[in-house]
């Protein structure tokens, strides 16, 4: 009996410690070494742990009593923000899943996520439906009607199945616009459109510690159109349709989807709805939380965008063995001016600057101008090197990568070229020498 009491007090720490755990396969095993376990709240992730992946692809977090229900994040690879999927744990069941690059993540066990995913094939198969329907012109309003039908019992179905679950938050906020009657395509997409919000709770913490939120804004505002408008305006209109839904939402939440939004857009290289994100909306919002660093960027990428005015700068010109200084806004005569980063002890930048003053030979002198700012820890190397280069204005920026011209520039790599009117303002930038040729030749 003591033998036994003892063995007891032994293994009842691991019991207590060891409640569930989450595990699955990788495939193809090769591609992944670890995964990592946050919990989501709606503003941060708290790390949990982290798993090796075995050679087979397979892996395993053990869970103890201290981790509790709620959202929770798998990372597998970097950028964490790119590659991850999210899993609901509810406390009182074990995990098994499998994920695929190319199909994603399914479950083996797990009620709720299994519940969960089955909800999403049923609602797109029907969704599916619905747009064969219209696409093949169909004229059978009874057909349509049907699938109306099953839409709305599947909806009430899955809901009445996930009750007191987890997985509830989201089949409720994800309930689509289903007619209680025929309607022609026109008035349904209309229809769909205006009500594509009307079950998204903002405010509820589930929601917001996943990625339901920011799926639901991508596909409204990437997702719909709208005839005889063309696509900046459209992002534009849907933007802000998606920021009245959620205007009641807490600042923090607002913030975090907005900002996912403006750096898609950056991304993309649409300037001018991410300057209207940040004109419309996150300036104020990152005011308002007093996010100086947010402030800071959001002005820069303004600053210089297509059509902004470049950023002015001093720098010192040799006349008539005269020291004067000049400023970048009192340069005149040329038709354009290229700005370009470089560095002495850039390999780059030692093949293409050459390239670009052989290009602009071909040139008259007083139609381009060249100001060439270059990087560098000192002036050693650098005086001699533009000594080759004597009809560029040459600009000694010291500091390298921390130097206010460049700072101003958000220059990060060298060489990076930006190409001004006669006014001064960005026309355009670069990726590298054949694009500026191409820029500057049509």
């Amino acid at each position: 009996m003591l033998f036994r009491l003892i063995s007891l007090l032994i293994v009842l720490p691991n019991i207590l410690l060891a409640q569930h755990t989450i595990s699955g396969m990788f495939s193809p095993p090769k591609d992944y070494k670890v995964a990592l376990l946050y919990k989501v709240t709606p503003t941060v992730s708290e790390y949990i742990a982290n798993a090796e992946v075995q050679k087979d692809g397979s892996f395993q977090f053990q869970l103890d009593s201290a981790v509790t229900s709620g959202m929770y994040r798998i990372v597998y690879a970097v950028p964490q923000e790119d590659y991850n999927f999210d899993v609901i744990y509810n406390g009182k069941e074990d995990i098994m899943l499998s994920f695929n690059t190319e199909t994603g993540v399914e479950f083996k066990s797990s009620s709720e996520n299994k519940l969960l995913k089955s909800y999403t094939k049923s609602m797109s198969a029907v969704t599916q439906s619905i747009s064969n329907y219209f696409r093949e012109n169909k004229k059978d309003t009874m057909a349509l009607n049907a699938i109306f039908k099953t839409q709305r019992e599947a909806q009430s179905n899955f809901e009445k199945l996930a009750e007191k679950t987890i997985a509830l938050q989201f089949i409720k906020a994800n309930r689509p616009y289903i007619p209680k009657k025929y309607e022609d395509v026109k008035t349904y997409v209309s229809n769909l459109k205006k009500h594509y919000f009307d079950y998204v709770d903002f405010n509820n913490k589930t929601l917001q510690s996943s990625s339901f939120l920011e799926e639901r804004m991508n596909n409204y505002v990437f997702g719909m159109s709208s005839e005889g408008v063309d696509e900046t305006t459209n992002y534009k209109n849907n933007i802000d349709v998606f920021c009245n839904a959620m205007k009641d939402a807490p600042v923090a939440i607002k913030r975090i989807l907005l900002v996912s939004l403006w750096q898609q857009m950056v991304d993309l290289d649409y300037e001018a709805v991410a300057n209207y994100i940040s004109k419309k909306q996150l300036i104020e919002i990152a005011k308002s939380l007093k996010d100086n660093e947010l402030v800071d960027a959001l002005t820069l990428y303004k600053n210089l965008s297509i059509g902004s005015k470049a950023p002015d700068f001093s720098f010192e010109i040799i006349k008539d063995d005269k020291k004067l200084t000049k400023k970048l806004s009192e340069l005149g005569n040329a038709e354009k001016y290229i700005i370009v980063f470089w560095s002495s002890g850039c390999s780059h930048c030692l093949d293409e600057i050459p390239k670009l003053q052989k290009f602009l030979k071909s040139y008259k002198k007083e139609k381009i101008k060249v100001i060439a700012v270059g990087l560098e820890d000192d002036n050693k190397v650098w005086k001699e090197k533009i000594k080759s280069y004597p009809e560029f204005i040459h600009v000694l920026g010291l500091g390298k990568w921390d130097n206010d011209i460049g700072n101003n520039y958000n220059v990060t790599a060298t060489p990076t070229y930006f190409v001004l009117d006669k006014d001064k303002h960005i026309i355009g930038k670069p990726d590298d020498i054949e694009a500026l040729k191409a820029l500057l030749i049509r």
